[in-house]
């Protein structure tokens, strides 16, 4: 099931560069794959750099373009069932940035304390 999440996320990632819906952001990124064992059902959690409305939008247009995506994954893969699409937003990528500005913030100013000028 790993490999099959793997290939799954890896051919979605190329279709939604693909998709021409202005509501997809450019900065989507697909954060997991959760793909069921009998392949009826594959979730898709989408995280957007912009933040969780970003993500939110996007994933109201990626299910509105749900039918060509599956079409197309099943072209790419050789699969006995194309599972069908969930997208669901996630706002881990804002949250990691956000963490990572908070600690490149604390860091400058441990620097800063230790070399007094």
């Amino acid at each position: 099931m790993g490999r099959i999440n793997e290939d799954v996320k890896r051919e979605l990632c190329d279709i939604l560069r693909t998709v021409k819906d202005p509501r997809v952001s450019g900065f989507l990124s697909i954060v997991n794959v959760d793909v069921t064992n009998d392949l009826s059902y594959a979730t898709v959690y989408i995280s957007a750099i912009e933040g969780m409305e970003t993500a939110q939008a996007s994933v109201k247009a990626l299910k509105g373009a749900a039918g060509y995506i599956r079409t197309e994954l099943g072209h790419r893969l050789s699969l006995r069932h194309v599972p069908e699409l969930r997208f669901v937003a996630d706002d881990s990528l804002s949250k990691s940035a956000e963490i990572s500005k908070k600690l490149k913030e604390i860091m400058e100013s441990e620097a800063i304390e230790d070399n007094p000028k």
